[in-house]
């Protein structure tokens, strides 16, 4: 029941939306960019948060004081559709875009928002159209936008930190900003990689110290997708970071 009353809300929020996304588009067409990108960020945030807690998700999130005073890119790992919304309506005052992957765009409102969030789509199965995906990404970096990139490039199977892939440290590497890992932990329990059923869950975001790039050479640029995958898994497997995770949510029981 829980499920079913879940994706009628997610169908129903967005269709209110509807005037919302009209006037941002506005803004855009008026060159009011900080006020559209203002009301994105809101208007988006906004519907993460509601999605997370009528899924019945307790979130815990730390570190955000790590955050990066300008662009950067954030990167981690990949357990489940909600580590979307968890991003976007959790980690830190202003909602990042991602680079999401394509089939996301055949998801009707879902696409317009996520396009006025400056959201960037990629084909894994294309080389060239990935590659055009992340050039995208560059510019918006480049233009003083952070962005967000799951770089495991799917979710995972087994709850393990997969290989990071390179691209989404070229965005970085590019736009010489740093780096900054962040942790997501129990998504899967709201809703796992091979199931559409949607379970209470507590869950939890953890923004790591971030990989300050700046004075990297191309040798060092080539080790940071390793730094990255090392510092989540450190944290993912750290005993006092699972026990006060553990404590927090049988304290907010």
């Amino acid at each position: 029941m829980r499920t079913i009353l879940w994706f009628i809300h997610f169908w129903i929020y967005l269709i209110i939306m509807e005037p919302n996304l009209l006037w941002v588009r506005h803004l855009a067409k008026k060159g009011r960019i900080e006020e559209h990108d203002a009301q994105v960020r809101y208007q988006v945030g906004k519907w993460a948060r509601e999605m997370i807690r009528t899924a019945g998700g307790s979130v815990k999130v730390e570190g955000l004081e790590r955050m990066a005073d300008g662009p950067a890119v954030y990167v981690s790992n990949h357990l489940s559709y909600f580590d979307i919304p968890l991003v976007l309506g959790y980690l830190g005052d202003q909602t990042i875009p991602l680079v999401a992957k394509k089939q996301i765009q055949k998801i009707p409102m879902i696409r317009s928002w996520m396009k006025e969030l400056h959201c960037v789509f990629i084909d894994r199965d294309n080389p060239r159209a990935s590659m055009a995906a992340l050039k995208e990404a560059e510019q918006w970096v480049e233009q003083g936008y952070s962005m967000v990139v799951f770089p495991e490039g799917t979710r995972s199977v087994d709850g393990a930190v997969h290989d990071f892939k390179s691209g989404a440290f070229r965005i970085a590497q590019k736009n010489k900003v740093p780096v900054v890992p962040f942790v997501i932990q129990g998504t899967q329990n709201l809703m796992s990689r091979d199931s559409l059923w949607i379970h209470p869950a507590n869950v939890a975001m953890t923004v790591l110290p971030e990989i300050e790039t700046k004075d990297f050479d191309r040798h060092q640029w080539r080790k940071v997708p390793e730094m990255a995958r090392d510092k989540v898994n450190a944290a993912l497997s750290s005993p006092a970071a699972l026990e006060e995770h553990n404590d927090y949510f049988v304290k907010k029981v």
